[in-house]
């Protein structure tokens, strides 16, 4: 674990905080209201870093624009392989990703950074029409992968960042090798038959119903002191599934402090969207124009509330493509003297010829547990990962979804102590 400088000059400054300035009576009121900060951000999310055990470096990276992007890379002198780069979804930040860094990054390098407008980047204000905020997203990504000097990246986008993921890949494809979209948000359009609407989540439609056209968070900014009370009440998941690494309240104030900030990227998220589980320019209508010869890997939680048939669809849009649509669908568990085993079994659509390599297999322990049934969720569930490298496969004896093949297990032991900080 520790913290890295920069010998390259000019490219990236230190972790100076970005404060907001207020403008106006009530946005210089609203900050006495609301019990956060930059600083109150960044003290926290300190807290969450030091969970890493492997290099890291953390830092601002400077567009020309005069905006910035908090970057925090993992294994920076693992150089020899493509790296990873993730992209997080509505309201996240580089934090949330912590039972992912170490795994993901024992055989390359992992880049993940808080998109503009969100987390400790710049938040500007973002053109008012779904297309031109879109863009805005996309072209930072670009410039911050050139500033960055990555010459081609594995992709990895989770909920809006598998949105901005697929959209960058249409846009820049020659930077992309692998396209990977865990949950991703935005792809399907919206049924005219309100049957067909799978029904979100508790706290989605709890924020929604108090909300109406509001920003989506904005009940977070209006609760003033009781915002982070908020947090706990409509997202108590995050305490369990983090429990390995806290046993306080560490990542509800993280959340709460990333979204109790000038909510840019989240206006643009609004602009963006029909409504919380649609967007107004749909992905699947444009699928079909990232270049057929990039893999796309599509992964989705046993529980998600996103729409899992849109796999299949873009699996129909591209016959001659490699597409694998992934579903994390099963997890056994067994006991033996206080250690605690899971067997987890998951399901592949694959096209009828492909090919593993470098490329198109994701890396070492990238297939992981993001999102899972919590029915079947031991505490800590999130950071148990599961490698295409290491399974066994193929295992007919489990009955998976029709048109997918059960691709294997994977046999983990999960301590049922807390890790140590």
């Amino acid at each position: 674990m520790g913290w890295l400088s920069s010998t390259r000059q000019g490219l990236f400054t230190m972790a100076d905080d970005l404060e907001q300035q207020p403008q106006g009576w009530l946005s210089s009121w609203l900050p006495t209201w609301r019990p956060t900060s930059m600083s109150q951000l960044k003290n926290v999310e300190a807290r969450i870093l030091q969970c890493l055990q492997n290099k890291f470096l953390a830092r601002y990276v400077s567009l020309p624009n005069q905006n910035k992007i908090w970057t925090v890379t993992v294994s920076p002198e693992l150089r020899d392989r493509t790296p990873l780069v993730m992209v997080h979804g509505f309201g996240g930040g580089v934090g949330l990703w912590i039972l992912n860094m170490d795994s993901l990054s024992t055989r390359r390098t992992l880049h993940t950074f808080d998109l503009l407008g969100f987390g400790r980047s710049s938040r500007p204000t973002f053109p008012r029409d779904p297309e031109g905020a879109e863009d805005e997203f996309v072209t930072s990504i670009e410039t911050w992968r050139e500033t960055m000097g990555i010459p081609s990246m594995i992709l990895l986008g989770h909920s809006l960042g598998g949105f901005l993921a697929t959209s960058y890949s249409i846009k820049y494809p020659d930077r992309v090798k692998h396209l990977i979209l865990v949950d991703p948000w935005g792809f399907p359009l919206r049924p005219t038959d309100p049957s067909q609407i799978r029904a979100p989540p508790t706290w989605v439609k709890a924020v929604a119903s108090v909300l109406g056209r509001s920003n989506p968070l904005a009940v977070l900014r209006v609760a003033g002191p009781w915002g982070p009370s908020l947090v706990q009440r409509f997202r108590p998941d995050f305490k369990r599934k983090f429990a390995d690494f806290f046993d306080d309240d560490t990542i509800s104030e993280y959340i709460y402090h990333c979204n109790a900030q000038n909510p840019s990227g989240e206006t643009a998220f609004k602009t963006m969207m029909e409504s919380f589980g649609w967007a107004r320019r749909p992905m699947l209508e444009r699928i079909h124009l990232i270049q057929k010869e990039m893999p796309i890997t599509m992964i989705y939680g046993a529980n998600t509330w996103i729409d899992t048939s849109t796999g299949k669809k873009v699996k129909l849009q591209r016959p001659d493509s490699y597409v694998r649509d992934m579903r994390i669908w099963l997890a056994t568990k067994s006991e033996d003297k206080g250690r605690c085993f899971f067997t987890w079994e998951f399901c592949l659509s694959l096209p009828a010829s492909h090919s593993w390599n470098e490329e198109t297999t994701p890396p070492s322990s990238t297939i992981c547990i993001l999102q899972s049934d919590q029915q079947h969720s031991p505490r800590g569930l999130s950071n148990t990962h599961i490698s295409l490298n290491e399974a066994h496969w193929p295992i007919p004896s489990m009955s998976c979804p029709q048109g997918s093949t059960r691709l294997g297990h994977r046999h983990t032991e999960v301590s049922t102590a807390a890790n140590s900080a």
